[in-house]
């Protein structure tokens, strides 16, 4: 049995945390962004309103101590919660890490924005149907760390910025700009009006990615898994790119084929400037 002293010494520690009281029984399909990284770059960065900071009872305190500071520095309400209540912010199969934000939904950047703001050097990032989350999420982080300035989904049979997604891109999904646009062939006729060449990525082409020239004004699409680009999109295509392939395996998951290409342009265009 706990002495009276013993009793106060333990409230006195809760309330020294963050804050304890518990979370209200909210919808679980509350727009979220969970895992450590994911929450620490929606923080510093600023790009969505955050309602709340949840906190599952047990989490690593060295690897949250970030996310606590940044948190009551820009007043938003961090809770503490015991697991069972903090379950039902996620799924049994995602890797949370006993961290979650609670937020307003995705958000998308204006299409006009992005092309208004193209230059001579633009690097554009289409994405023709993905419709697997994470490997939309790891193609946003990708082309965030190739320095894209923009990426088009389509607003249908795709997959748009779920919480998921946020969780794979580890963050990056707070910085790139995303944009939907209704007719994917439309916007490329606009890119193509603003001197940007448009370049598919196809297993069946002839022309290797590493021998396009990629110093000039670009935009890369890349297909959905298995099925690859539409046939009007590749049609509308100035060119169509490869990887070479030397194993087995005929193709490479669509964000690592981003990375290649995307790394290719960067290099071709760090060299010119040398």
């Amino acid at each position: 049995m706990r002495r009276p002293r013993q009793q106060e010494r333990e409230r006195d520690n809760r309330d020294r945390s963050p804050r304890h009281s518990r979370p209200k029984k909210e919808p679980s399909d509350r727009p979220a962004v969970y895992g450590v990284l994911p929450v620490l770059e929606l923080l510093r960065a600023g790009s969505r309103r955050i309602d709340k900071v949840i906190l599952a009872e047990g989490a690593r305190e060295s690897r949250i101590s970030k996310i606590i500071d940044l948190t009551l520095q820009k007043g938003i309400l961090l809770e503490r919660a015991p697991r069972e209540l903090f379950e039902r912010y996620v799924r049994s199969d995602v890797n949370h890490q006993g961290v979650l934000a609670l937020t307003a939904a995705g958000e998308y950047a204006d299409a006009d924005e992005i092309l208004g703001g193209l230059d001579e050097n633009a690097l554009i990032l289409i994405l023709d149907g993905i419709e697997d989350p994470r490997n939309l999420g790891a193609v946003l982080r990708t082309g965030e760390c190739a320095g894209v300035d923009g990426v088009f989904i389509p607003e249908r049979r795709a997959v748009g910025l779920t919480e998921t997604v946020a969780k794979s891109s580890a963050g990056a999904v707070e910085y790139v700009k995303v944009a939907k646009v209704p007719n994917l062939n439309r916007l490329i006729d606009e890119l193509k009006a603003k001197g940007v060449w448009i370049v598919g990525a196809a297993g069946e082409a002839t022309t290797d990615y590493a021998d396009w020239d990629w110093n000039r004004p670009n935009a890369l699409i890349l297909g959905s898994e298995g099925r690859g680009l539409h046939r009007l999109v590749a049609e509308n295509c100035d060119v169509l790119v490869k990887i070479p392939m030397y194993g087995k395996i005929g193709s490479l998951n669509v964000s690592v084929a981003a990375g290649v290409i995307l790394f290719e342009a960067r290099r071709q265009r760090i060299a010119k400037r040398r």
